[in-house]
This record gives C-alpha cells, structure tokens and sequence, in this order.
C-alpha cells in the first residue's frame, strides 16, 4: 500500500533518508512538500555543488538516469537526484525502460537518494513496475482531498504554524479557494505574514488579506439563502457575474450543492441535536444552527426539488441545454428557483 504522505514528511523530518522516492498522484502539493524537503535537507550545502542534481523528466532517459543513480558521490557519503516531471521521461511508458527502473529499485545504490516526481499521472497498479516500486521504494499516491476534508486540513496547518482559526473563516477558505492545496496554502502563508501578531485567524482577517468581499462572498449567499433574504441573495448574485473569473459558477453551484445535500441528510438524521447533526454531517457545531434554520425554512420535497434544479444549472453551465445563457443568467435563474 501507498504510504501517507504525511507519515513519509515525519520520518525525513528524523533525518531518516530512503535511496529511492516515488512520488505520484494529483495532488501535486504533497509532492512538491516532499521533493522540497530532501532537495533542501538531505545534503549540507557545501555538498550539494558537486552531490545533488535537479532535472526534467523531458530531458534524460531511464538508462541515462540510471547510470547517474549508480554513480558514486564526490567526497561524500550521499547523492541526491530529483527528476521533475518525471511522467516525462522519454521512454518510461516502455516495457524495457520499465524493466530497468525495476531492476534498479529491487537493488538501489545505497549512496544514491533517488527522487521521481510524477505528478499529475499514476502507473498502472496491475504491473509489475508499480508493485516493485510500492513494496522496495518510498512510494506516495497523492490523492485530492475530498471538499469535507478540506476545512480540517485548513485547521491543522495552521495549528502546525501555531495559530488558531475560526470555523467562519475556516469554511470561507474552504469555500473560495477549495481544494487546491498548493494554492490554499500560499494564500494562508501571505495572510499570517499580515497576522503576526494575531492569536486567531478570524474571517474579518481573511476578508482583509485574501481577496474576499466581506459582503459578496459565497459564505454570505448561503446565510443569505438560509434565511430567505432575496435582496441579500440578488445583490451577491449580481456582484458574482460581474466578477466572473473570481466566482466561477462551476464552483458556486457544486457548493450549494454540497449545502443543500447535507440539509437533505439533516432532514433525515434521526439525531437532530446540535452534537448529533454535527456528528452526522461532519462539521464544526459552529454550523449547525444555521442548518437547523435552512430546515426550517426548506421543507424535504423542496430540498429535493432544489437539488434538481442545482443538477439542471450544472448542465447547463457546462454547455448542455443552455441555449444563449450566459453564467450569470444560469446563476440568477437557479437563485430565483431556490428562493421562490
């Protein structure tokens, strides 16, 4: 089985170095965390000019990163190589380039520290490759994180960084920026830089320093929509479609989709106390109040009937059934629907 990329992190981080990382997946952020980590710590400075080599997978072949793997270090007792790119190694789709990897995995250099960086790509579980790999090497599956996962993700990095964070503004991260790591966690790195001196991140703080409008955001249309306020709802609306490419409506629609579910869920669970709809749904207590209003306010049938119209405004914003509609007409009709 893969290893967690975390647990991999926690073992370089006791100084405990493999001779060979495989790194794939998706989620290119782990990667990067990973490859930055031994490119900066694996070797001291005064090594790495004549011990360490960064290279693109574009520009080398397995035989010729193979025969640098073998070779032994200059006045040193380790090497490092770090192939970026490495889905772009010429040749590594081939069964013989493949055969060699595998070769040099099941007997590695112990003097050399071989990192692939292949990202954006996975091999194919069922070869041979693969299974030599995940049994001899450091071997990763970097894997997107769910959207639910996302907020607690938000909270132990900055804990990590020795700051607390709101759950309102936890959910606002969540919510504009999602589930791109490495972007998530450039924004969160600027916004401490103004927050030094600050205990809790507060979602005033993020409004401030990340880019959010502290009106016109989509933690704003869904209180908005929970409480039936259609002026609110419109206003943010229409600051939406004049700020397209900030607000795209892919986007917006997946999470009120994600909002009206887990109302749809809280209308079924049998515990509808705070802790049990918090257990139930896998949110901050901070939230339910505000799902024990929207149920309230939308009885089950019209939950169900506003899901459908959410799967219809998908549709139609990816181009099905959409006619001359623009985004922000898809936006405005889906809202009229919800709220009417």
């Amino acid at each position: 089985m893969p290893q967690k990329p975390e647990q991999v992190l926690n073992t370089l981080k006791s100084g405990k170095f493999a001779p060979i990382y495989f790194l794939q997946g998706d989620e290119t952020y782990f990667i990067d965390l990973i490859s930055d980590f031994i490119e900066k710590h694996a070797l001291p400075d005064h090594e790495k000019g004549f011990n360490q080599i960064v290279c693109y997978g574009k520009d080398l072949n397995v035989g010729t990163l193979l025969t640098q793997a073998r070779r032994f270090p200059m006045m040193a007792e380790k090497q490092v190589i770090i192939v970026k790119e490495a889905q772009d190694i010429v040749d590594l789709g081939r069964e013989e380039a493949q055969k060699l990897l595998e070769s040099y995995v099941e007997k590695p250099l112990p003097s050399t520290i071989l990192v692939l960086n292949h990202k954006h790509k996975t091999l194919d579980g069922r070869k041979s490759l693969a299974k030599t790999l995940d049994k001899s090497a450091v071997f990763i599956d970097s894997k997107k994180l769910y959207d639910n996962k996302i907020p607690e993700w938000i909270t132990s990095y900055l804990k990590e960084k020795g700051f607390a964070i709101h759950p309102a503004a936890t959910q606002m991260l969540a919510d504009y920026i999602g589930n791109d790591l490495s972007r998530l966690s450039n924004e969160i790195d600027k916004l401490l830089i103004n927050c030094k001196d600050k205990k809790e991140i507060t979602a005033d703080l993020v409004q401030q320093y990340v880019g959010i409008s502290k009106e016109y955001n989509m933690f704003e249309l869904q209180k908005a929509l929970t409480n039936k306020d259609i002026v609110k709802a419109n206003q943010i609306i229409l600051y939406f479609e004049a700020n397209a490419k900030s607000n795209p409506v892919i986007v917006i629609i997946a999470t009120l989709f994600t909002f009206f579910c887990k109302l749809l869920v809280s209308h079924e669970s049998s515990d509808k106390s705070e802790a049990g709809l918090a257990k139930t749904l896998g949110v901050n207590p901070f939230f339910v109040k505000e799902y024990q209003q929207a149920m309230r306010v939308y009885p089950l049938m019209k939950i169900i009937h506003i899901i459908h119209y959410l799967r219809i405004a998908d549709l139609q914003a990816k181009g099905v059934d959409s006619g001359q509609m623009t985004e922000g007409q898809i936006l405005k009709e889906l809202i009229y629907k919800i709220l009417h």
